[in-house]
């Protein structure tokens, strides 16, 4: 992971009057996986009702359609909501060598830093974030927030567990769209009876503060999540951008009490390709800094094999990936970024 002390500290992003060289962005049509903002339309994901008796084929066309949706009705309190941003606004307005007190270290994932994609690509991207993977961050809340300690641990605990209540409800939709259960899933079966998370999670504060060439600038480049699926509450200013075949880059503008949700990689597995992990980035603002709280839910522990649901495949159609572990899977994506999927694949046997 490139160091958070080079040239310029991300901590202080939001005080440049000019944009660094290392955070310049060349911008071109001939580059696939970063085209132009102005690619961009005015069309967005779709919005639906968790409430609505029509839910479950709602959510499969919009994964089948989009790979992304927004929920409304989901359950989880605005105050819930308003709280965890305000903590993460708290932590972002710090001075730059107070939040570098968080920093994430070497080997762990935990704590302040660039996004870990930045490894595959050559330019830094414009923002900052704090990453809660486990229990260590309770020693990092207390050296940032002494007094503070208890209340924002508080927010946390309870943020992550109305987000994992709300993955494993949208989880049981999603796969009713195709006609299966959680129990059909061999490994989600056996964790759901035990005392066992079904899925690791991790929940990313992220800030991207105001940029004076935001149009030569990325907050955060494109790519898929490693995850089952992902949900994103983001402020009240857009930046978030899903990639459509047919339509580009298309802006998820914010929506008050909304969730964005996207399918990740494990899903896009567990599917067998039938609900693909959507491409997104994000994008910065001049005038506004933007902050976002993305929760992904993960896969299962150990050596426990992930694989396309056996009544998905079925008895004629090809299974598109081998069985591979979470963790072979993470360490497959941090090798090789957008080429991880293909890296599982099973050769077609019609080719």
């Amino acid at each position: 992971m490139p160091s958070i002390n080079e040239d310029v500290s991300i901590g202080n992003l939001g005080s440049l009057q000019t944009l660094p060289d290392s955070f310049t962005w060349k911008l071109t049509a001939a580059d696939s996986i970063l085209p132009p903002s102005s690619a961009a339309v005015k069309e967005s994901i779709p919005v639906i009702d968790l409430s609505d008796p029509d839910v479950t084929n709602l959510l499969g066309n919009a994964c089948k359609t989009w790979g992304a949706f927004q929920i409304a009705n989901h359950g989880v309190s605005q105050s819930l909501l308003d709280d965890v941003e305000s903590l993460s606004k708290t932590f972002f307005d710090m001075p730059s060598e107070r939040k570098l007190e968080a920093a994430s270290s070497n080997k762990g994932v935990s704590g302040y830093g660039e996004p870990r994609i930045s490894l595959f690509f050559e330019k830094k991207m414009w923002s900052e974030g704090l990453t809660i993977a486990d229990g260590s961050y309770r020693n990092q809340f207390l050296t940032i927030w002494p007094r503070d300690y208890t209340k924002y641990c508080g927010i946390i605990e309870e943020y992550k567990g109305e987000m994992e209540k709300l993955a494993s409800r949208l989880l049981s939709c999603i796969l009713g769209s195709l006609g299966v259960t959680v129990d059909d899933i061999e490994w989600a079966k056996k964790t759901e009876k035990s005392e066992s998370k079904m899925g690791q999670s991790v929940i990313r504060l992220n800030h991207y503060p105001v940029c004076p060439e935001p149009e030569r600038a990325m907050g955060l480049a494109a790519h898929t999540d490693s995850c089952l699926l992902t949900i994103l509450h983001q402020s009240n200013m857009g930046g978030l951008q899903v990639f459509k075949e047919e339509s580009g880059w298309v802006t998820v503008e914010p929506i008050p009490g909304v969730l964005v949700v996207n399918i990740g990689d494990l899903f896009h597995i567990l599917s067998n390709g039938k609900f693909p992990s959507v491409v997104h980035r994000a994008r910065v603002n001049r005038t506004k800094s933007r902050i976002s709280i993305a929760y992904l839910w993960g896969g299962p522990a150990g050596e426990v094999e992930i694989s396309p649901i056996s009544k998905i495949v079925g008895p004629v159609g090809p299974c598109l990936y081998r069985p591979v572990t979470w963790s072979e899977y993470l360490r497959i994506k941090f090798e090789v970024f957008d080429k991880a999927l293909d890296a599982i694949g099973v050769v077609n046997p019609t080719n």
